[in-house]
C-alpha cells in the first residue's frame, strides 16, 4: 500500500487516540469524588446537586452511563482497572513471543483475558471505559514493542471487535453462562464456536492490517492468529468460569502423582526428543487428569502444561522446534495446545454430565422406590379388593383384600381362573358365563363395567355379594390393554335394600285398598260438586291419587320382577311389541299428543316369561314415547339379531332427549332420574325393573346414543327360543301406523 495513502489514515488515528486519552484522563480525575445519586454522576459543589443542564452536559460527555443502573462509577472503574492490569500483562507477554521478521506473536493470552474482561463487564453501564482502556493498552504495548502506530491501531480494532463479538455470540448461544459453570458438552462446543467465530472477526482485521503495513498478506500469519486466539479464549475463559463457580475436589496424592508425572513427561518430550515426534503420547496424561480430577483442575493442567509446551518451542526445544517455518511452528504448537484442551475438557465435562445424570437417576430411582413403597402400603391397607389383569388373564398385581373378599380362593397359575372356580354367580344364583366376567367385559369395551356378583364357595357357604367396578387401562398409545378391577363387599347393603324393597312391596299392596277407597269417594265428590267453584280441588285429588297409584304399581311391579317365579315360554316378539305399540298409539290419539311412529325389523322369538317381557317392552317403549322434545312426534324402531351364547339381542331406538354418556349406568339404579327428565312424570323405577327382568332371564341391558341422530338406543338380550317352529315373525322393515 502506498505511504501517501497510509499517512492521512495514520494521522487521523493519532488524533482520535489523543482525544480518547484526554477524555479518559479527565474521567479518571473525577473517579474519587463521583457517586451514585438521582443524577447518576454528581460532582462535589457548594450548591449541592447538579442542575439538569449540568447532568445533560455530563451525559453528553459520558453517554455510556444509563440512569438508574445502580452501578457506581467507582465500582465499574475499579473492575476496569483490574482487568486492564491483567490485559496489560498478558499483552506484554504475548508481544515477547513475536516471531522473526514478523510483527505477529506466537501466543496471545491477552485474547483470553479480553474475553473474560468483556464477559464480566457485559452488563456494566460504563462499557466505554473498558473499550477505552483496551484501546489505550493495545496501542501503547504494541508501539512500545516495535509495532508502528498504524499497525497497533489495526490490532486495537481487531481485539475490540473480537471481544465484542465473543460476548454477543456467547449471550445468544449460552445465555447466563457467567452465572454458572460449564456443565454439558454442548456448553463446551458452543463456547468453542463463539471463540472461533469471534476470532475469525478479529483475523479479518489483524492480518489485513499487517498486509496494509508490510505490503504482503500472509496466510500463515492469519492461520496463526486464528489458532492462537481461539485456543487462548477457550482455555482462559473456561478456567475463569470454573474458578468462579467450580468446587474443586482434590485427591492430594493422585494430584501430586499427576503433576510429577506430567512435569517429567513434558520435560522428556520437549527437552530431549527434538528429533522424535512423540508429543502425541502426552495426550495420555490429559486423559488421566480428565477422568480422575475436577474440571477446574483439568483446565488448569491444560493451561499450565500447554503453556510449558509453547515455552519450550520458543526456546527452540522439543519436537515442534524442528519445524523450519516460524508460522508453521507456531501453528502446530497452538494446535497441540488446543487439542489437549479440547480432549481434556470434553472428557471432563462428559464425565461431569454422566455423573450428574447418574446422580439424578439414582435420586429418581430412590424417589420411585419410596413412592412404590408408599403405594404398596396404601394398596395393601385398602379394605377394597384391587387387581390388575392383562389381556391374557394374567394377574399383574392384587392386594390382600382381593384374596380375602373371595374367601381366600386363589389361582395356582397366577392367571384368572373360571368363575365357577371362585364360586361366582349372578345375584339371582344363576352361573356367570366366562365372557360375562367383569374383567373380560372391560377388556372388550372401553366403558366402565359395573356389576354385582354373588360369591359362594367352601369358605363362604352363606355367600357374599361383591360390587365390581372394572376399567380398561392402556399403559401407552397402541399398547396392550389391562383391566383394573376394584370390588368391595355390599352384602349388608344389598340385604338392607332388599328388605326395604320387600317392605315397600308389602306396603304398596296394603295401601291399594285405602287408595281405592279414596278414589271411590272422590268420584262421589266429583258428582256432588259438579259445577261448584270447588270442583277443581277434586281434580287435583284425582291427579294426586293417580300419581300415588302409579308409584304403588311400580313398587309392586318391581317386587314381582325381583321375586316372582318365572314361567318361561316361547314368545313371538313381533306380535307382542306390536300389541304394546298399539296401546300407545291409541293413548296418543285419545289425548291429542303427537302420534308416535313405529318401525319393526326382524324380531326373533325368545323363551321368557311373557308377563315380564310385556312389562319390559311397555317400560322401554313408554320411556321412548314420553321422553321426547315437546311437539316432536316420537319415532321408535325395534329390531333384533342373534347374539352369542344362545341369546337374542333386541334394540329399541328412539329420537328422544337422550341420556348423557356419564349417566348411562346410573339410570338402571333404583329411583334414579336421568338429567333433563325432571319435567317428565315418573318414579325412577322403570329401568331398574327392566334390568331386573333381563338379568333374571340371564341377559344384560345397556343404553347408548342413537347412531342415526338424537335419542337413545336401549339394547337387551333374552334367551333365543329353542322350539323348531320359532322363526322370525316379521320381515325387515315394517312401518306401523294406527290404521294397521
Amino acid at each position: 500500500m502506498s505511504p501517501a495513502l497510509v499517512r492521512p489514515f495514520c494521522l487521523r488515528s493519532v488524533q482520535h487516540a489523543r482525544l480518547l486519552i484526554a477524555t479518559v484522563q479527565s474521567a479518571m480525575l473525577q473517579i474519587a469524588v463521583w457517586r451514585d445519586d438521582t443524577c447518576p454522576i454528581t460532582l462535589p459543589r457548594r450548591g449541592g446537586k447538579q442542575t439538569d443542564s449540568e447532568c445533560e452536559l455530563l451525559f453528553s460527555l459520558f453517554p455510556g452511563v444509563p440512569i438508574g443502573t445502580g452501578v457506581t462509577l467507582q465500582k465499574a472503574a475499579a473492575r476496569t482497572a483490574g482487568f486492564a492490569v491483567l490485559y496489560l500483562a498478558a499483552t506484554y507477554l504475548g508481544r515477547l513471543t513475536v516471531m522473526d521478521d514478523t510483527n505477529l506473536s506466537l501466543v496471545w493470552p491477552a485474547a483470553g483475558v479480553l474475553a473474560v474482561w468483556f464477559l464480566a463487564q457485559r452488563e456494566s453501564g460504563l462499557r466505554w471505559l473498558d473499550y477505552a482502556a483496551l484501546t489505550i493498552i493495545t496501542l501503547a504495548v504494541n508501539v512500545a514493542t516495535g509495532a508502528t502506530l498504524l499497525l497497533a491501531a489495526f490490532f486495537a480494532v481487531a481485539n475490540l471487535v473480537q471481544g465484542i463479538a465473543f460476548v454477543s455470540l456467547l449471550g445468544r448461544w449460552l445465555p447466563g453462562v457467567w452465572d454458572r459453570p460449564l456443565a454439558h458438552l454442548t456448553d463446551l462446543w458452543r463456547l468453542a464456536a463463539a471463540a472461533l467465530v469471534s476470532t475469525l472477526c478479529g483475523a479479518a482485521i489483524g492480518p489485513t492490517g499487517i498486509w496494509l503495513v508490510n505490503g504482503a498478506y500472509s496466510g500463515d500469519a492469519a492461520a496463526v492468529w486464528l489458532a492462537r486466539n481461539t485456543v487462548a479464549i477457550l482455555l482462559i475463559s473456561v478456567a475463569a468460569l470454573q474458578l468462579k463457580h467450580g468446587v474443586v475436589r482434590l485427591r492430594p496424592t493422585e494430584l501430586l502423582a499427576i503433576l510429577v508425572t506430567s512435569a517429567t513427561a513434558y520435560y522428556l518430550v520437549f527437552a530431549h526428543t527434538r528429533s522424535l515426534p512423540v508429543a502425541f503420547a502426552l495426550l495420555a496424561l490429559t486423559v488421566w487428569v480428565a477422568l480422575r480430577m475436577h474440571t477446574t483442575v483439568v483446565v488448569l493442567h491444560d493451561l499450565v502444561f500447554g503453556s510449558l509446551a509453547v515455552v519450550f518451542t520458543l526456546l527452540d526445544h522439543g519436537p515442534f522446534a524442528a519445524i523450519g517455518s516460524h508460522p508453521v511452528r507456531a501453528l502446530v504448537a497452538q494446535l497441540f495446545v488446543g487439542t489437549i484442551a479440547v480432549v481434556g475438557l470434553a472428557l471432563a465435562l462428559g464425565r461431569d454430565e454422566r455423573e450428574a445424570l447418574i446422580a439424578e437417576l439414582r435420586s429418581s430411582g430412590d424417589a420411585a422406590t419410596r413412592q412404590a413403597r408408599l403405594m404398596t402400603t396404601i394398596v395393601e391397607s385398602m379394605t377394597e379388593g384391587l387387581a390388575v389383569i392383562d389381556g391374557e388373564g394374567q394377574f399383574l398385581m392384587r392386594n390382600p383384600a382381593a384374596v380375602r373378599l373371595l374367601g381366600g380362593v386363589t389361582s395356582l397359575t397366577g392367571r384368572v381362573a373360571t368363575g365357577s372356580y371362585y364360586g361366582m354367580f349372578h345375584p339371582d344364583g344363576s352361573p356367570i358365563a366366562e365372557q360375562d366376567l367383569p374383567y373380560r367385559r372391560a377388556l372388550s369395551s372401553d366403558q366402565v363395567q359395573t356389576m354385582d356378583i354373588l360369591v359362594r364357595n367352601a369358605a363362604l357357604p352363606e355367600g357374599r355379594i361383591l360390587r365390581f367396578n372394572v376399567t380398561r387401562l392402556t399403559t401407552y398409545p397402541g399398547g396392550p390393554h389391562h383391566a383394573v378391577v376394584v370390588f368391595h363387599d355390599v352384602t349388608a347393603d344389598r340385604r338392607h335394600r332388599d328388605e326395604l324393597i320387600s317392605f315397600a312391596g308389602m306396603v304398596a299392596h296394603d295401601l291399594l285398598n285405602p287408595l281405592t277407597t279414596i278414589e271411590g269417594w272422590n268420584e262421589v265428590l266429583e258428582t256432588e260438586l259438579a259445577g261448584h267453584p270447588s270442583a277443581d280441588r277434586v281434580v287435583r285429588i284425582n291427579r294426586a291419587t293417580a300419581r300415588m297409584r302409579s308409584f304403588l304399581n311400580g313398587l309392586i311391579a318391581y317386587t314381582s320382577a325381583r321375586d316372582g317365579r318365572l314361567h318361561p315360554e316361547t314368545i313371538n316378539l313381533y306380535w307382542l311389541a306390536r300389541d304394546v305399540a298399539t296401546g300407545y298409539l291409541d293413548q296418543a290419539q285419545e289425548s291429542g299428543a303427537p302420534v308416535p311412529e313405529f318401525e319393526f325389523g326382524e324380531l326373533d322369538a325368545v323363551d321368557a316369561d311373557p308377563v315380564l317381557v310385556r312389562q319390559l317392552l311397555e317400560s322401554l317403549i313408554g320411556n321412548a314415547v314420553k321422553f321426547t322434545q315437546e311437539g316432536v312426534p316420537p319415532r321408535i324402531s325395534i329390531a333384533s339379531q342373534p347374539a352369542a351364547s344362545g341369546l337374542v339381542r333386541v334394540d329399541v331406538t328412539d329420537n328422544g332427549i337422550g341420556i348423557p354418556a356419564g349417566r348411562r349406568d346410573a339410570v338402571f339404579s333404583h329411583f334414579h332420574r336421568a338429567e333433563g327428565s325432571t319435567g317428565y312424570a315418573g318414579t325412577g323405577l322403570g329401568l331398574a325393573i327392566c334390568k331386573r327382568i333381563v338379568e333374571r332371564h340371564g341377559g344384560t341391558i345397556t343404553v347408548a346414543s342413537n347412531p342415526a341422530g338424537s335419542g337413545s338406543r336401549m339394547t337387551f338380550t333374552l334367551p333365543r327360543a329353542r322350539a323348531s317352529y320359532a322363526q322370525p315373525a316379521a320381515p325387515a322393515w315394517t312401518y306401523f301406523t294406527p290404521s294397521q
